[in-house]
């Protein structure tokens, strides 16, 4: 019944969908915030000294993290009912890849969390000098920027699947479809972490206009509805 409620108003669906990729922005900006400054690359002392003087902000910017990635598994399970009547089959790969994807990122959370364990002064960790401590800190927190490297791909792969769903679509602007599309190579440029580590500014940016337009017109205009209906009932 719920299902039938919900394929007879896609647009609410979208709208929904649109406020959880606003959920999702909020958080990971914020956790994002929370943790900025607190890890100096190239330097160990410096991010151990700042790990342990904001522990609190530093558990909260881990915290606000796994929300974001909860929130975007709940936009990709509302993306599969939204693009199935598009092709169920390359909806739901595109919902593997991502749901693939959240979990990576979901365990690269260890390696954050790791940091705190080390450098918490636990009696066991007595066998180890300070100078050993604060490197074994930063090789996990490294250690987690290259496992975010690999769901990076992940992502990729899904954005150019919801690009292609898009402008196979009806019921929204081929351009966000092109966006979502570019969007998606950017991130697959990750397989060649050179060559996206020199383009990383250009991907995140791109990323974030591609993501950013398509969650403003779910939540402002939503979707044709007539053409979606139209798709669903030739499904």
């Amino acid at each position: 019944m719920m299902e039938r409620i919900a394929e007879a108003s896609p647009c609410p669906r979208a709208r929904i969908t649109g406020v959880f990729y606003l959920f999702y922005f909020l958080t990971a900006v914020c956790g994002e915030f929370f943790l900025k400054g607190l890890v100096v690359h190239g330097d160990a002392a410096a991010t151990a000294n700042n790990i342990l003087a904001h522990q609190r902000l530093f558990r909260l910017g881990l915290a606000t993290g796994l929300i974001a990635t909860a929130c975007y598994v709940t936009v990709t399970a509302l993306f599969y009912g939204l693009f199935k009547p598009v092709n169920r089959t390359l909806s739901l790969l595109a919902a593997f890849f991502s749901l693939v994807g959240c979990a990576i990122l979901a365990f690269a959370s260890l390696f954050r969390i790791a940091p705190l364990v080390v450098l918490g002064g636990s009696q066991y960790l007595s066998v180890f000098n300070v100078e050993q401590l604060r490197a074994l800190a930063s090789l996990f927190l490294e250690l987690y920027g290259q496992v975010v490297n690999i769901c990076f791909v992940f992502f990729g792969v899904y954005c150019l699947l919801i690009g292609y769903l898009i402008i196979r679509s009806a019921f929204l602007p081929r351009i966000l479809g092109v966006l979502m599309a570019f969007a998606g190579l950017g991130w697959v440029a990750f397989l060649l972490p050179p060559l996206a580590n020199y383009l990383r500014p250009y991907i995140l940016l791109l990323g974030v206009i591609a993501e950013l337009a398509l969650m403003l017109w779910l939540l402002v205009m939503g979707v044709n509805v007539q053409r979606w209906k139209e798709q669903a009932n030739a499904a």
